[in-house]
């Protein structure tokens, strides 16, 4: 298949990726743009490209706003991953996205750490946590013929620790950044016990290494 490191330009893309790189950590920047670039990998693999569901730009505000609850943006008051959907989802609405798909991203974005519940949510939501979950290794296979042009335009600079450190910092500012059984709260329990989370031994473990 033909691959290019090019990356939409609408005004909603460019505004989403803006908001990414001016308020995360250039190692969850990058960590954002792969996950879009491996998702979008993925629906080729699987010839979801023509699919009634798939839009490349909503793919691209889902995948690259994701984690925006992890960065500057965020107050760190509600969980990351729903504080992410809500500040994603005000770029949308400021560039007149319709509320419909508004809601697909918002979606996508609040299950992208729901394993079991996102892949049933549509395609959008499938895609977003599938191009994450490349980025940590799970499925590399699919897209080995690229990842070395990939992690060349946007290297990993320690991203799963830069991730585990900007969850746990705002998990431990509030107990609503943290409910019982979410993802920061085993974060932030694993961090304080072992020292590292299961997310930092998984990447240095995955087929990229961190």
């Amino acid at each position: 298949m033909t691959f290019s490191l090019d990356l939409p330009a609408s005004p909603m893309a460019t505004a989403a990726l803006a908001a990414v790189r001016t308020s995360e950590s250039p190692a969850i920047a990058n960590h954002s743009v792969r996950s879009f670039l491996f998702a979008q990998l993925l629906a080729a693999h699987e010839g979801c490209l023509d699919d009634a569901a798939y839009d490349r730009d909503l793919l691209f505000a889902a995948t690259v706003m994701h984690d925006l609850g992890a960065g500057d943006l965020a107050q760190g008051k509600v969980r990351f991953e729903v504080e992410g959907a809500d500040l994603a989802a005000a770029v949308l609405r400021g560039h007149g996205v319709a509320e419909p798909d508004v809601d697909r991203v918002w979606e996508a974005i609040a299950l992208h750490t729901s394993p079991g519940i996102a892949e049933r949510r549509g395609l959008l939501a499938y895609l977003t946590r599938e191009g994450v979950g490349i980025d940590f290794g799970r499925g590399a296979q699919v897209v080995m013929p690229w990842e070395k042009e990939i992690h060349a335009a946007y290297p990993r600079l320690a991203m799963a620790r830069s991730l585990a450190d900007a969850v746990i910092e705002r998990a431990a500012r509030t107990p609503g950044a943290a409910p019982p059984y979410s993802f920061a709260a085993s974060l932030l329990r694993e961090r304080a016990a072992d020292g590292i989370t299961s997310i930092e031994r998984g990447a240095a473990a995955s087929a990229w290494g961190e």
